[in-house]
């Protein structure tokens, strides 16, 4: 599945909308006032990164501002811990009339009622059905035979508390959790990547109380270090592990370096798997596993994962501002089918980069009041008729625009349901575990939300890029975007008084990292991807067995068996990869443990050049073969198609012989990016 294209500016200047979304009444600012002038007078102190402070765990200050390419030291305290950024964004907010009051409870979540969470848990990752009938299904055991250890104790423990609930009810009796996962034995899952090596401790039913304290570290210890971010071992047995060792992963604290993460991602023997690389089949799949695995984790670290139930939306349905992500793109696929990012946004963030990149203070500075009203309205009027011209447009009156589109989501761009879950992370001591954390929170995300947010935060990034100029770091971007991101429709949350300051510096630090790290999490772990592998294996198999094949099943299982036990003479010794467009034959390449994706994509590219040069002297037209399809190597890509994948884009460092092992009744095709 290819990541979704953003679209010229100059497609974006013939388009313009429906209708202007109704204004709402504004609501009182004097808590707002009373913040600002409190936070003005505790500038010097160091507030706490817990938002939600659903549990006791280890404060720590909020990482400062990045410095400056090729400077070996931090910025002073003061600098590093201003949330002067995210304040007067408040105050701005307020100051604009634009705070409004929801009409229904739309945005707003509200507490759920007793058992009502594990519901909406149990519903979300497809195993609503087990809390009642009989028996189980195969859908359901294919299901948990995916899950390591930890998830399944994180479905039990769901299955244990709607239990209790149920009976504090006196609801109908539900099944006992001992007679869903009687009828299976959990296996370790493989690594993804090939490599069985760990082999998992039975976890405790005991949930830790809180996980250990990391060693701290110097600075000098600090400095230019890099740590490996495992991606083939499911993160909470990860946790487990290291929990039942005794001690934290090393790397105590998160040094921010200049130009690589941090940490970095190693590559196992089948490469990497980012979220565009996965058909849209496969990706269904993920956000259950993710939301599991995310329980599993939280459940080993002693967090409580909140989650909020979102009320009904009482939101326009038409228009540019204050809609639904979902009926925006609906209305801008009638315009451009294949729109994956709403258009305005898309128009938005390209006239900040042609126009305001290296203005100084850039999302900071604010814009006339006056002009950016008109040209709400003139978006509203002509966006979709091709109308509006974006060459007058001030940047700082794009940049109010493009907070405002934000904000005004009927929903947060987060979600309401995942909202307090991302405000929990800060509260995570290990850098490395706060950072799996939020991984698996973007995996959960809707897949508008979640396209609409990359859109942005590669844009961010541009801006921190050149911070040289517009003097925006990256701590001044995350304080500054953060109110518009975690203080829905820009209205403050209801907090216990003092709280203010953990707010606005925990989410600032989570705007931080999703800036700073968004290349590590727009990949879909390995681990992740196996469970897919063997949840589509197991459903395969399923027909089978309703059509009363269970001769032809048990067949297939001693021919894979026998075909495992063979070793390597059960392997081909060449691989046959297919073409997707036009080419005459099929092209071989030698299948040993040396030879990459990557090899065979040179090899084909010679091929058809080649091919290319043999037919120019042809008379017979139809069998040339398009010039214009043939265009620079890196524009063609080897997929994996069928077998226990639906459509898998394969990273060029991956090893064909482990993608046959992982998949041997897959097919290896290629085909040429979507111009």
């Amino acid at each position: 599945m290819a990541e979704p294209a953003l679209l010229p500016a100059a497609q974006m200047e013939r388009l313009a909308p429906v209708s202007l979304a109704t204004p709402c009444p504004r609501i009182p600012r004097a808590h707002i006032a009373r913040r600002c002038a409190r936070r003005r007078m505790d500038l010097g102190s160091s507030p706490g990164p817990s938002l939600g402070q659903t549990n006791q765990l280890p404060q720590k200050s909020p990482p400062r501002a990045r410095p400056a390419p090729g400077a070996h030291s931090r910025l002073s305290p003061a600098e590093g811990l201003s949330m002067d950024g995210f304040w007067t964004e408040v105050e701005r907010i307020q100051q604009r009339d634009e705070l409004r009051e929801d009409t229904g409870d739309g945005g707003e979540g509200r507490p759920p009622e007793e058992g009502e969470t594990e519901t909406q848990w149990l519903q979300d990752t497809g195993l609503l059905d087990l809390l009642g009938g009989l028996g189980l299904d195969s859908h359901h055991r294919g299901l948990l035979s995916t899950l390591t250890r930890t998830q399944v104790a994180a479905v039990r423990r769901r299955l244990d508390i709607y239990t209790r609930s149920a009976r504090r009810r006196h609801k109908a009796p539900v099944r006992d959790v001992r007679e869903i996962f009687g009828a299976f034995n959990s296996g370790e899952i493989s690594s993804e990547n090939g490599d069985s090596g760990i082999q998992w401790s039975q976890l405790s039913s005991r949930t830790p109380e809180s996980p250990l304290a990391a060693e701290p570290e110097g600075p000098q210890a600090q400095t230019g270090r890099e740590e490996a971010f495992h991606m083939d071992a499911a993160y909470s047995e990860q946790a487990t592990l290291l929990l039942q060792r005794g001690r934290q992963p090393p790397g105590g604290a998160c040094a921010w370096s200049e130009g690589s993460l941090p940490f970095r991602v190693p590559k196992g023997r089948l490469g990497l798997t980012r979220i565009g690389d996965l058909s849209s089949q496969d990706m269904r799949k993920i956000p259950a596993l993710a939301l599991i695995e995310l329980t599993a984790l939280c459940d080993v670290l002693g967090l409580d994962l909140k989650r909020s139930k979102a009320g009904k939306q009482k939101a326009t349905e038409t228009g540019l501002f204050g809609v639904p992500l979902e009926a925006l793109l609906e209305a801008d696929r009638r315009a451009c089918p294949s729109t994956q990012v709403p258009l305005l946004l898309q128009a938005l963030l390209s006239c900040l980069e042609k126009r305001g990149m290296d203005a100084e203070g850039l999302l900071r500075v604010p814009g006339s009041q006056a002009r950016v009203k008109g040209l709400e309205q003139k978006l509203e009027r002509d966006f979709y008729t091709g109308l509006f011209s974006w060459d007058e447009v001030h940047h700082n009156d794009a940049s109010d625009l493009l907070k405002r589109f934000i904000r005004e989501l009927p929903a947060p761009l987060l979600t309401t349901e995942y909202l307090p879950a991302f405000a929990v992370v800060p509260t995570i001591p290990d850098p490395r575990q706060r950072l799996q954390a939020l991984h698996l929170l973007v995996l959960v995300l809707p897949e508008p939300n979640r396209n609409t947010l990359k859109a942005l935060l590669e844009f961010l990034r541009k801006v921190v890029a050149r911070e040289q100029s517009n003097k925006m770091t990256l701590w001044n971007v995350s304080t500054v975007m953060a109110p518009n991101l975690f203080l829905h429709r820009g209205q403050p949350p209801k907090l216990p008084q003092g709280r203010e300051k953990q707010l606005a510096a925990g989410a600032a630090e989570v705007v931080q990292m999703l800036v700073h790290y968004q290349d590590l999490l727009w990949m879909v772990s390995s681990f992740l991807v196996a469970q897919v592998r063997k949840l589509n294996d197991s459903s395969s198999r399923r027909p089978q067995l309703c059509d009363g094949g269970l001769k032809t099943w048990l067949r297939r299982i001693h021919a894979d068996k026998d075909k495992a036990e063979g070793g390597r003479e059960a392997t081909p010794k060449v691989a046959k990869i297919q073409v997707a467009w036009l080419i005459k034959d099929t092209l071989e390449v030698p299948l040993t443990p040396s030879t990459k994706v990557a090899h065979v994509l040179r090899q084909f590219t010679r091929h058809l050049r080649s091919s290319l040069q043999a037919q120019e002297g042809s008379e017979d037209k139809e069998s040339l073969l398009p010039r214009s399809r043939l265009r620079k190597s890196a524009d063609f890509f080897l997929y994996e198609v069928g077998g226990n994948i639906s459509e898998h884009r394969l990273d060029p460092d991956a090893y064909l012989l482990d993608l046959y092992r992982a998949n041997p009744h897959g097919e290896w095709v290629i085909k040429q990016s979507p111009t």
